[in-house]
């Protein structure tokens, strides 16, 4: 699957290119904070949504990276409802999170779901441990509508090995668990990597960094 990059230069699959990259639980914190009508906060959600729903109608689909890291955040129950009432169709999790993922239960909302990068390395060693991986984050919860399951987020240079094996053992694990028809596996790589990315069609990669894309490209290629 190819990578692009967000305006905040995070890479994401370009078919997720659509995505506001916005923190939906400060949307919902200022919602619950500001109940006046007039008072600027609501004022800049009210226009939000409208500008989702303008998209919407311009667009294929819409969604969110849901970032779980932070202070005072709203429920996950209470963020997925508000991503369902705007019709927000897709969404990112960084890494498995349970709260999330019960709240995703039955939601049509297509998920791409990441395996941490501090997991990399055991799981690129060990078929149990991505099938464990697999098992708990995945198939536990069937009624997710999962969509692609994304190996690392812009990973250092020291985990850089792990990636490409990592990824096979994920798809090994999907294969095994029967959803290789229903999930795909990819990474999300750092901008860094590329050596001309202006314009697209004669774009290239730092052919430092080819050790680590090869297995990569080559898994995507099968």
């Amino acid at each position: 699957m190819q990578q692009g990059t967000s305006e905040l230069g995070e890479a994401v699959p370009l078919s997720f290119l659509a995505y506001f990259n916005f923190r939906p639980a400060k949307i919902c914190t200022m919602a619950k904070s500001h109940v006046v009508g007039k008072s600027p906060s609501m004022v800049s959600i009210m226009l939000l949504c409208g500008l989702l729903m303008a998209t919407l109608a311009t667009t294929e689909a819409i969604g969110v990276c849901y970032g779980t890291l932070g202070d005072n955040l709203p429920p996950p129950r209470e963020v997925i409802a508000l991503y369902n009432q705007y019709n927000i169709q897709r969404m990112r999790l960084y890494a498995p999170n349970f709260d999330a993922l019960e709240a995703l239960q039955g939601s049509p909302i297509e998920l791409i779901l990441g395996v941490e990068n501090e997991r990399l390395e055991d799981i690129s060693s060990s078929q149990a441990s991505a099938d464990d991986w697999v098992q708990k984050n995945v198939q536990s919860y069937s009624n997710v509508n999962f969509k692609y399951i994304a190996v690392g987020n812009e990973v250092k240079a020291s985990q850089a090995p792990f990636v490409g094996p990592a990824m096979d053992k994920i798809q090994n694990a999907i294969s095994k668990a029967g959803l290789a028809n229903k999930i795909k596996v990819s990474t999300a790589v750092h901008p860094v990597i590329l050596e001309k990315s202006y314009p697209p069609s004669e774009g290239s990669f730092r052919q430092d960094y080819r050790p680590f894309l090869d297995p990569i490209i080559s898994f995507l290629l099968h």
